[in-house]
């Protein structure tokens, strides 16, 4: 490839595996081309191009569909230092250090390639920008040496000391101590090179200028006292040197008397104080700087360190370990997170926080709590809008859970929110439409992930109250709504806050043409029944007495019908705890015989007597003993529909399988799009499980949202109950220990069922079941097994209930769907 190759009188690069990095590779002497040597060097060179180029192209492919490989990354950078492609090794660079901050080791090496590309005053502002750059990512004091030391070689007005120069290193020198003058390992190389610096300007200046080296020299004494002033390794060599320059300025006689004879008070003072503080931290030091441990070890050590410091309440001694922990580990998000809460907490600058929240989703960009406070800082430190947008916009690239994205839309919402009723002086007042905007985009994407999950009912209910009180907007909050109850028309809380929202504005009469909607619906546990008996409780505080007639009128048979609908299940759930029984005892009396029961006709028959009768052929059934046999009811001049009952008999076994459920739990309230393999998920971390029986709509073949689950022993057993009331698929399951006794002692009272439903629901229940009677309920006839759903003959007002039976009354039709339809209109 002709662009990777480089014209061999150019320069070239360093190379990280001949030379660490340090000497420029050497260019090769020009060979006899006849000479067989040069041959053989030749046909190696052109192999191993050959072989890079190759490597080239795998690694360019594997960047162009995985560009968050850093390994590959760093790769790529090393084959293109080998070879020399310039343009493509600073592409490669910038694209790494857009996805991940460098090392400083990288830095130093992009740094130093340039500088030897580059030679001229023209080269030096790009360089120094890199530096730049580096500093700012990670804390490195041999970053921060290599940088001070090019900046003193190539800048012409450094080099010169003239006075606008030496204001420029100084101030470069200020921020490397502010950085890592405190490192207690490393700092005092920062100050010896400032010394340094200091030491040669004084050298340049003229002798006969002595109010300039007098100058000069307090400069290098202050230098002096505020190194000593700070605990550092070697501290007692600093001492003895600043000794020795005091004796050569005439000052002190005797360099090698005791350490401290011949020094003012106050730095003697100082002195004393930081050797005390580096004797406590020596330990620690040498702990975190140890190489025989592990990483987890050393992170361990650098906390018990970190804990020490905060102890001490010095915030920058803290922030600088901090600094040092994360070159260290910088890809630890416990780390990062500790870090900036720490400052969040501490420091009151707001361009320091947001700086280190900036490195940290670098860093750590898979962690949405740090983008949520990196967004609350920028919005304390009053960045514009455009900045915090940026923020905001590349969070959303990163892989986060939905807790997080919620988390952050919300977050966003927040801020707009607070800068648009509560503006800043002098910021321009932010356009409402970008509040809604964030909530429109933030509806499309959890739509499909967080249906019915109280996050999308947050959010639309955030959403809905925005546009009713900030913006005044009563029918965008009612659209608000209505395009939840799209999303989430079976979620109770739904239309709960859609209702609470039109009460409180005092419109009664939306308010109730809601509960109509939804009085008839389907709702999770006993949500349908708490729906009827807030409608009730609705009218009774804000309606008319005929607004409230008409409600009891509307949901008692709705109640009647949940109730025996209740009831149903609940008789089911005992006769499939008496087969089960039975079943148990027949398998114990056949492994003892061990004799088939086809070889007992007596025996078949007795069990066959006992057993309902079901008519073959019909669409009728036989309900639980003691209860009247009712028909199902068929619409008027419907057709057969012979498809369907082919289908329904093939889902309906021949024979039901029987359980004891000895040691079963009975999980309820599941997401009806579960299947086998979650719950045994669920139940993962508590084991034992041994089958798990889903039970399905015997018809529709649908999940009913109920589950029995069994378990190897009770001890199993009873850790699956105490993950009662934990999620599942966005639903909060019920999990109870099945008891089959219990079932059959409620199938004994078949008969004093309506009885017991008074007692249990109180005194609404009585009220509504009290109004079915009176109103004469038995002239509605229900057949069929399952009467959910079944449009009912509900009488209006006013109409009489007690209708004289004729002879043909028992031969009348049943009622089609549209003469329900037309009769729940009259009403």
């Amino acid at each position: 490839m002709e662009e990777e190759t480089l014209n061999p009188q150019s320069k070239t690069l360093t190379s990280e595996d001949d030379n660490n990095g340090d000497q420029p590779m050497p260019d090769l002497p020009d060979q006899d081309p006849g000479s067989s040597d040069s041959d053989s060097d030749s046909g190696s060179e052109d192999g191993d191009q050959a072989q890079k180029n190759l490597q080239l192209q795998t690694l360019e492919a594997e960047l162009s569909t995985n560009p968050g490989n850093y390994d590959a990354h760093v790769q790529y950078i090393k084959i293109l230092r080998q070879i020399a492609d310039i343009e493509k090794l600073r592409q490669a660079r910038e694209a790494m250090n857009e996805l991940f901050p460098l090392t400083p080791s990288m830095w130093q090496d992009w740094a130093k390639d340039e500088a030897s590309l580059s030679t001229g005053s023209d080269a030096f502002p790009a360089i120094e920008k890199l530096y730049e750059r580096g500093v700012f990512e990670y804390l490195s004091i041999s970053l921060w040496r290599d940088y001070l030391d090019f900046v003193q070689e190539n800048d012409p007005s450094v080099r010169e000391c003239s006075p606008a120069g030496i204001l420029k290193a100084r101030d470069l020198f200020e921020r490397a101590l502010t950085a890592a003058g405190l490192h207690v390992s490393e700092g005092s190389k920062l100050w010896e090179a400032y010394r340094k610096f200091e030491q040669a300007i004084f050298d340049a200046t003229d002798e006969t200028d002595n109010q300039a080296r007098d100058k000069q020299i307090q400069r290098i004494r202050t230098i002096f006292h505020r190194q000593l002033s700070v605990p550092h390794v070697n501290m007692r060599s600093t001492l003895l040197d600043y000794k020795a320059w005091e004796v050569e300025q005439g000052n002190i006689l005797n360099a090698g008397s005791s350490d401290l004879d011949g020094i003012s008070s106050h730095v003697a003072s100082a002195y004393k104080k930081a050797l005390e503080m580096y004797n406590a931290r020596v330990h620690l030091e040498e702990q975190i700087c140890r190489q025989d441990m592990s990483d987890s070890e050393k992170l361990q050590h650098f906390m018990n360190y970190l804990k020490f410091e905060q102890s001490s309440g010095d915030p920058a001694r803290v922030q600088m370990l901090y600094e040092r922990a994360i070159t260290e580990f910088p890809i630890s998000s416990y780390l990062w997170l500790d870090y900036t809460h720490y400052l969040d907490k501490t420091l009151k600058v707001g361009s320091i926080i947001t700086n280190v929240y900036s490195r940290a989703v670098k860093n750590c960009p898979c962690v949405g709590e740090l983008w949520v406070r990196y967004l609350l800082s920028l919005e304390r430190g009053h960045a514009s809008e455009k900045e915090i947008a940026a923020v905001f916009e590349k969070s959303l690239q990163c892989i986060l859970t939905l807790d997080e994205f919620l988390d952050l839309y919300l977050t966003r919402i927040d801020g707009l929110r607070r800068r648009i009723s509560c503006p800043v002086e002098g910021e321009s007042v932010l356009d409402y439409s970008l509040i809604r905007e964030t909530f429109q985009n933030a509806s499309e994407y959890f739509s499909q992930y967080l249906k019915n999950t109280d996050g999308l009912l947050r959010l639309h209910a955030y959403w809905a109250r925005l546009e009713l009180n900030l913006h005044k907007d009563l029918q965008a909050a009612r659209g608000v709504w209505e395009s939840l109850l799209k999303i989430c028309g079976s979620m109770l809380e739904a239309w709960q806050g859609y209702i609470t929202m039109e009460a409180d504005l005092g419109h009664v009469s939306e308010a109730r043409s809601l509960y109509r909607r939804c009085y008839s619906k389907r709702f999770p546990g006993t949500g349908s029944e708490d729906i009827c008996y807030s409608w009730l409780r609705f009218e009774r505080e804000f309606g008319s007495l005929d607004d409230f007639d008409r409600a009891v009128q509307k949901v008692t048979p709705r109640l009647e019908e949940l109730q025996l609908f209740r009831s149903q299940q609940e008789s089911k759930l005992t006769e499939e705890g008496e087969n089960s029984s039975k079943k148990n005892v027949r398998d114990k009396r056949k492994q003892v015989s061990e004799i088939p029961d086809e070889h007992h006709p007596a025996k078949r028959q007795k069990d066959a007597s006992q057993k309902p009768k079901k008519a073959h052929g019909k669409d009728s059934d036989v309900l639980n003993p003691g209860e009247q046999t009712v028909e199902k009811i068929k619409p008027k001049g419907d057709k057969p529909d012979i498809q369907n009952e082919q289908r329904m008999k093939e889902r309906v076994p021949e024979k039901t399988k029987a359980y004891a459920d000895q040691c079963t739990a009975f999980v309820s309230n599941i997401n009806l799009k579960a299947n086998d393999e979650h719950l045994r998920q669920f139940f993962s971390d508590v084991g034992g499980v041994v089958a798990i029986r889903l039970l399905h709509d015997k018809f529709s073949g649908k999940s009913r949202g109920l589950a029995y689950v069994d378990f190897s022993d009770d001890a199993h057993l009873v850790a699956a109950v105490a993950k009662n009331k934990q999620m599942l698929l966005g639903k909060k399951l019920s999990i109870a220990r099945s008891d089959p006794k219990h079932g059959k002692k409620e199938h004994a009272r078949g008969s004093e069922s309506r009885e017991s439903a008074e007692t249990s629901n109180g005194p609404r229940a009585h009220q509504a079941l009290q109004s079915s009677h009176n109103r004469g309920s038995d002239n509605v006839q229900l057949r069929g097994r399952n009467t959910f759903a079944i449009p009912r003959n509900v009488l209006a007002l006013g109409q009489t209930a007690n209708k004289p039976k004729t002879e043909e009354q028992g031969e009348d039709k049943p009622k089609s769907n549209d003469e329900f339809r037309n009769m729940f209109l009259k009403g």
